[in-house]
């Protein structure tokens, strides 16, 4: 079955989805660095109403990330946290709608937004609403 009006089709959809459910329990499992900004807090970056939590992989993709915004030079403080963890408690304590950015700014970048499934439903700006 494909779907006319250009998008996925419905097995693409699932198979998205699948895919998608995957990389979230990997990064759920997997201990990541979570830089803080020269101030000492933590690094976001808002976007159309969203705070994101900034988060990488290992030091090179930090590091990659510093390059990029042109501050290779200072020093990054950074700590090291379970993927679950920024999801489960970090998230809730932000003001506002907030996901994670995973290797923002890299083509492997991963965006873990506020919404169910992946927030907790408290905070997840889709919570109560009907597909």
């Amino acid at each position: 079955m494909t779907d006319s009006g250009g998008g996925m089709s419905q097995t693409q959809e699932a198979s998205a989805s699948r895919e998608f459910a995957v990389l979230l329990g990997e990064f759920r499992r997997t201990a990541v660095l979570v830089p803080f900004d020269p101030y000492g807090s933590l690094w976001t970056a808002d976007q159309s109403g969203v705070r994101w939590i900034c988060a990488f992989s290992g030091e090179e993709s930090l590091a990659r990330f510093a390059l990029a915004r042109g501050e290779a030079e200072r020093e990054w403080t950074y700590h090291t946290v379970l993927g679950a963890r920024l999801l489960d408690v970090l998230v809730p304590t932000i003001k506002g709608p907030a996901g994670v950015a995973l290797d923002a700014g890299s083509d492997g970048g991963v965006l873990f937004p506020p919404v169910v499934g992946i927030v907790p439903d408290a905070v997840a700006v889709d919570a109560g609403r009907t597909p």
